[in-house]
C-alpha cells in the first residue's frame, strides 16, 4: 500500500500536469486576441494622437519598461559598437519601417485589411529566407503556399470602384511595412545578438520609439494631438497588452511549445483582427476581400505548417523577432 507522502506526491504531479494543460492554451489565447486586437486599438488610436506620436510613445514606454525588467534580472546590454548599430538597425526595419509604418497607414485602410495585407509578412520571410549564408531552399509546398499568398494579395489590391490615391498609397504603404519586418527578422536571424531575448525586445523597440517621437517632433504632431478617451485607452492596450504582455507571452511560448503550434499565430490574428474589426468599428469586407483572405490564409498555412520539426529552446542570442511570424 503506498504511503501517504507518495499519493500527496501524485496528486501533486496531476495538479501541475492539469495545470500545464491549461497554462499553454490560454497563453495561446492571450497572443491570438491581444495581437489580434491592435490593429482595432491603432485605428481607434490614430484619431486622436498622430501616428508617429502614438507609436512613439508605445514602444518607448514598454521597451524602458521590458529594458528595466531585464536590467533587474541581471541581463547584460550589449557592450560594442558593432552590437548597438545592430540594434540600431532592427529598431529601424521592425519598429520605425513595420510597426510605425503600420500605425501611419491605418488612417486610410481598415484595421482588418492592414491585418490582412501585413500577413504577408509570412511569405516575405519565407522567400528572404532562402538568401544569404544561412538561407535554405524552399520544399515544393512552400512554392506553392507563397504564389498563393501574393495572389491573395492581389486581390486585396483589386479595384473596387475608384479607390482614392491616398488608400491606395497607404496599402502599398503596409506592403513595404511586412517586407520590411521579413528583412529585420532574416538579419536578426542570420546576425544573432549575445544578449537575452527580453533584453533584445526592450532594447529594439525602445531605440525604434525614440526615432518615431523624433519623427513626431519633426513633423509638430504634438499640435494635433486630441487626448480624450478613446486615445489613451488605444495607447494604454497597445503599451500595456500590445507589446509588453503579448510579447512576454508569446516568449513563454517560444520556449514551451513546438514551432508549428507557434506558427499558427500568423493566420490566426488576422482573422481575429477581421472579426475585432466587424464587431466593433463596423467593418466590412467586400467579396473581393474575403476571397484574398481566404487565398492569403491558405498560402501562409502552406508556408508555415511544414512538418513537425525536432523541438529545441532557444539559446539566449536567439532573436524573437526571428522566431516568428509578425508582430503589431
Amino acid at each position: 500500500m503506498p504511503s501517504l507522502d507518495a499519493v500527496w506526491r501524485a496528486g501533486d504531479v496531476a495538479c501541475s500536469a492539469r495545470v500545464w494543460r491549461l497554462r499553454l492554451p490560454a497563453a495561446f489565447l492571450v497572443v491570438y486576441l491581444v495581437w489580434g486586437g491592435t490593429y482595432a486599438a491603432i485605428r481607434v488610436g490614430v484619431t486622436a494622437v498622430p501616428p508617429a506620436m502614438l507609436s512613439g510613445l508605445r514602444f518607448v514606454i514598454a521597451g524602458m519598461c521590458m529594458t528595466g525588467y531585464a536590467l533587474a534580472r541581471g541581463h547584460r546590454l550589449p557592450d560594442t559598437r558593432r552590437e548597438w548599430l545592430q540594434l540600431l538597425l532592427l529598431g529601424i526595419t521592425m519598429i520605425v519601417f513595420s510597426n510605425g509604418l503600420v500605425t501611419w497607414a491605418e488612417q486610410y485602410v481598415p484595421s482588418n485589411e492592414s491585418a490582412l495585407i501585413v500577413t504577408s509578412s509570412a511569405l516575405w520571410t519565407a522567400w528572404l529566407g532562402t538568401f544569404g549564408p544561412n538561407g535554405h531552399p524552399l520544399s515544393a509546398r512552400s512554392k506553392l503556399g507563397l504564389a498563393v499568398g501574393f495572389a491573395g494579395v492581389a486581390l486585396l489590391f483589386w479595384p473596387r470602384g475608384a479607390p482614392a490615391a491616398q488608400s491606395l498609397g497607404a496599402q502599398l504603404v503596409l506592403l513595404v511595412s511586412a517586407l520590411s519586418w521579413a528583412s529585420g527578422s532574416i538579419y536578426a536571424r542570420n546576425h544573432p545578438l549575445p544578449v537575452s531575448t527580453v533584453m533584445l525586445a526592450g532594447l529594439q523597440m525602445t531605440i525604434g520609439g525614440v526615432i518615431m517621437l523624433a519623427v513626431s517632433t519633426a513633423a509638430r504632431e504634438y499640435a494635433h494631438v486630441t487626448w480624450n478617451g478613446a486615445g489613451l485607452a488605444s495607447l494604454a492596450y497597445l503599451t500595456v497588452f500590445g507589446s509588453c504582455v503579448a510579447y512576454a507571452t508569446y516568449f513563454w511560448l517560444v520556449r514551451n511549445t513546438t514551432p508549428d503550434r507557434l506558427s499558427t499565430v500568423a493566420y490566426v490574428n488576422p482573422a481575429v483582427a477581421t472579426l475585432l474589426g466587424w464587431a466593433m468599428l463596423d467593418e466590412a469586407l467586400t467579396g473581393t476581400q474575403l476571397a484574398g483572405m481566404v487565398v492569403i490564409l491558405t498560402g501562409v498555412v502552406l508556408v508555415v505548417w511544414q512538418r513537425r520539426p525536432r523541438v529545441e529552446g532557444p539559446s539566449p542570442s536567439e532573436s524573437p523577432s526571428a522566431s516568428g511570424p509578425r508582430r503589431t
